[in-house]
C-alpha cells in the first residue's frame, strides 16, 4: 500500500476534475450516438443499403487514424498564452457540435446517393473537429498532475462521468422510434442530433475553460508549426512515432488495451441478441426495454461502483496489480453469464426465490410507475408488469464490469507515467499528445476489427437476424462465443501486463529526477 501522501501542488481540484470529466462525457457520447445513427437509423429511418451504412461507418476511420497523430504532434509543439492543449479543445468542441448537428439534418425524401455523400463528407469534417477536441483533451489529462496516485483518481473521476454517456446511448434505440415522442424516426434523429450537438458545445468547452496542464512557457525543443516547416514537421512526426513505439511499457499498455477492448467490442451486441432471440424467443415486443436496461445498469455499476473500487485498489496495491485483479474478476463475470442467461435457471429463480407474492409486488411497483412515466412523456422507460423478468442476467454485471472499468481508468493513468519515462529518456518536448493519439489509435483499430469480426462470428455460429426462431444449437454457440472470446482476450492481456515494470517506486524516482533536471526542487 502506498504510504506517500499526495503533495498539495499535485492535487487536482474537484472543479477541474469535473470539467475534465465533462470532456470525457462528450468523448463517449459523440461516437456512441454516431454509431447508433449510422449502424441502425440510416437503415431503418432512411432505408440506406446495409453495405453502404457499413462503409460510412468504416471508411472515415481511415482518415481519423491519420489525423490523430498529426493533431498530437501539433498540440505537443504549440506555443500560445493559453497553453498547448486548451485552444484546440475549445475550437474542437464548437466545430464538433455544429457539424454533428448538420450531419443529420437530412430530408425524409432525400435520395440514397445524396444521403451517402452528405453523411460521408460532413462526417469527415466532423472527425477533423473531433480530433481537434479529443486528442488534446487526452494529452491534457496526462499532464494535469504529476503524482502517481492522483493520476488514477483523476482518470477514475473522468471515466465515471464518461460512463454516463453509455447510460444514455442504449435508450436512443427506444426513444427515437417511439411514436408518442416523435412523428417519424427521421424527426427523432434530427432532434437528438441537435441535443447532442448542443451538449457537445456546452460540456466540451469546459476543460478548455477550467482545466490546467503543466506550464509549457519554458519548454525547450518545440518545433515551429507553419506551412514553411511542413516537410520537416512530417519528418519529426514520424521520428516521434518511432521513438514512442520503442517505449516497451507503453507498447504493453497498447497491447493489453487492444486485447481487452477488442474482446469486449467483438461480443458487445451479442448480449442483446441473446436476450431477444434466446430468452424471449425472438420477440422484440416481449423483450421490451430489457436490452436497454441491461446496458444502462452495466454503465451505472461501472461508473458508481466498479471504478471507485478500482481507484482504491490502485492506491493499495499499485496500478499493475489493480489491472490484473480487475481483469481476472471480469473473466469470472463473463463465465457467470452462462448461468445468468440460462432460461430455465431464470424461471426457477423467479418461481423458487421470488415466489408469486414477490413477483406480484414487483409488478405492482411497475404498474404504479408506468402512468407517471406516461404523463411526463417518458413512456419509453415503462416496463410491462406482466412480463417475465430475467433477473439473473444482471448478476454477472458487477464482475465483468471490472474489465472495461479498470481498462481505461488504469491504462490512461499508466500512460501518464510513461510520458514521464519518455521525457527522462528523450528530453523535451513532452509528448502527451503523441502518446494519447497512438494509444487511442489502438482503441479505434480494435473497434474497427471488432465490427468486421463480430459479423463473421455471427455467421460462423449460424445466427440469422432475419428469422425469429433461432435453433437452440445456434443460440448455445452464440452464448459460448459471448463468454469465451472476451475471457480469452482478457487472459492474454493479463499475460502481456505480467512483467510490466513501471512500478510506483520507479515512477516516483523518475518524477524526482525530472524535477531536479528542470530545477523545480
Amino acid at each position: 500500500m502506498s504510504t506517500i501522501k499526495t503533495a498539495a501542488k499535485d492535487r487536482v481540484p474537484v472543479g477541474q476534475k469535473a470539467a475534465f470529466g465533462a470532456g470525457h462525457f462528450i468523448l463517449n457520447i459523440l461516437p456512441g450516438t454516431l454509431g447508433v445513427f449510422i449502424q441502425f437509423f440510416l437503415l431503418t429511418a432512411w432505408g440506406v443499403d446495409p453495405l453502404w451504412a457499413g462503409l460510412l461507418g468504416g471508411l472515415p476511420r481511415i482518415f481519423d487514424a491519420i489525423t490523430d497523430p498529426i493533431m498530437g504532434f501539433i498540440s505537443d509543439n504549440t506555443k500560445s498564452r493559453w497553453g498547448r492543449r486548451r485552444p484546440y479543445i475549445f475550437l474542437g468542441a464548437l466545430i464538433s457540435g455544429v457539424l454533428f448537428f448538420l450531419m443529420w439534418q437530412l430530408d425524409d425524401n432525400a435520395s440514397q446517393s445524396y444521403i451517402i455523400w452528405h453523411v460521408m463528407v460532413l462526417q469527415i469534417l466532423f472527425l477533423v473537429g473531433n480530433t481537434m477536441f479529443a486528442t488534446p483533451l487526452v494529452g491534457l489529462g496526462y499532464e494535469m498532475t504529476s503524482d502517481y496516485n492522483e493520476r488514477t483518481r483523476l482518470m477514475s473521476f473522468a471515466n465515471s462521468m464518461g460512463q454516463i454517456a453509455w447510460m444514455i446511448v442504449p435508450w436512443l434505440y427506444v426513444i427515437i422510434p417511439d411514436s408518442d415522442t416523435f412523428n417519424t424516426q427521421t424527426e427523432g434523429v434530427r432532434t437528438m442530433a441537435l441535443i447532442v450537438g448542443v451538449m457537445c458545445v456546452v460540456f466540451g468547452i469546459l476543460p478548455a475553460l477550467f482545466c490546467r496542464g503543466i506550464d509549457s512557457s519554458n519548454m525547450k525543443n518545440r518545433k515551429e508549426i507553419n506551412f514553411k516547416t511542413l516537410a520537416s514537421n512530417m519528418k519529426d512526426l514520424f521520428a516521434g512515432i518511432v521513438q514512442v513505439s520503442k517505449n516497451k511499457p507503453f507498447m504493453k499498455l497498447c497491447g493489453a488495451t487492444f486485447l481487452v477492448f477488442n474482446g469486449f467490442q467483438l461480443v458487445a451486441a451479442f448480449g442483446v441478441f441473446i436476450i431477444v432471440f434466446y430468452i424471449y424467443s425472438g420477440s422484440y415486443e416481449l423483450a421490451g426495454t430489457w436490452p436497454a436496461w441491461f446496458n444502462t445498469i452495466n454503465a451505472m455499476i461501472t461508473a458508481f461502483l466498479v471504478i471507485p473500487i478500482i481507484s482504491k485498489m490502485s492506491d493499495r496495491w499499485g496500478k499493475k496489480k489493480a489491472f490484473i485483479i480487475s481483469t481476472i474478476l471480469s473473466i469470472v463475470g463473463y463465465l457467470l453469464k452462462w448461468w445468468g442467461f440460462d432460461i430455465e435457471l431464470n424461471q426457477k429463480f423467479n418461481d423458487t426465490w421470488l415466489g408469486s407474492s414477490m413477483t406480484s409486488g414487483v409488478g405492482s411497483i411497475f404498474e404504479s410507475l408506468n402512468p407517471f412515466l406516461d404523463s411526463i412523456g417518458m413512456s419509453w422507460f415503462s416496463i410491462d408488469p406482466g412480463s417475465e423478468i430475467p433477473w439473473l442476467i444482471f448478476v454477472p454485471i458487477p464482475l465483468f464490469a471490472f474489465g472495461m472499468g479498470g481498462l481505461f481508468t488504469l491504462m490512461m493513468s499508466m500512460t501518464a507515467d510513461v510520458c514521464d519515462l519518455d521525457e527522462l529518456e528523450n528530453g523535451m518536448p513532452r509528448k502527451e499528445g503523441t502518446f494519447g493519439a497512438i494509444y487511442w489509435w489502438m482503441v479505434k483499430l480494435g473497434q474497427a476489427i471488432a465490427l468486421v469480426l463480430g459479423g463473421l462470428i455471427l455467421k460462423i455460429v449460424g445466427f440469422d437476424p432475419n428469422i425469429t426462431e433461432q435453433s437452440l444449437e445456434t443460440m448455445n454457440r452464440l452464448r459460448i462465443a459471448d463468454i469465451i472470446i472476451p475471457s480469452l482476450t482478457a487472459a492474454l492481456a493479463v499475460w502481456v501486463m505480467w512483467k510490466y515494470d513501471l512500478t510506483e517506486q520507479k515512477a516516483r524516482e523518475i518524477k524526482a529526477e525530472l524535477e531536479e533536471r528542470r530545477g523545480e526542487l
